[in-house]
């Protein structure tokens, strides 16, 4: 795909976040959203992650750090073929990294249609 100035990113961003599966954010609380250009490992593949405690592993309320979810700009513009698939790809990846915050591990996720 072409290049994408940040504001275009961020538009189709937020179609995708409008996009989301009824439900998937309800029980979704103190998670940041984050954007940055390519992971710190520099992994040409990896759309997102997500780092933090998942929900069933928690503590007490209110004593966690906030959570983060990760999504890869540069990466996630290099799989799509256009517009329309990348935002098909930011709403599966941030699913996807919403679910680790689940709990739900890797291979369940790719058993769903979600890996």
């Amino acid at each position: 795909m072409e290049y994408l100035s940040e504001e275009e990113f961020e538009a189709i961003l937020d179609k995708a976040i409008e996009d989301l599966p009824a439900g998937v954010t309800d029980e979704l609380d103190n998670v940041a959203l984050f954007v940055e250009d390519a992971p710190e490992d520099g992994s040409p593949t990896l759309l997102g992650l997500y780092d933090g405690t998942p929900i069933g592993e928690r503590g007490q309320r209110g004593l966690e750090m906030p959570d983060t979810i990760f999504l890869y700009r540069n990466n996630l513009i290099a799989y799509a073929e256009d517009r329309d698939h990348l935002r098909e790809e930011i709403v599966v990846t941030i699913v996807h990294e919403i679910a680790h915050f689940y709990g739900i591990d890797d291979d369940r996720l790719h058993e769903i249609g979600w890996g």
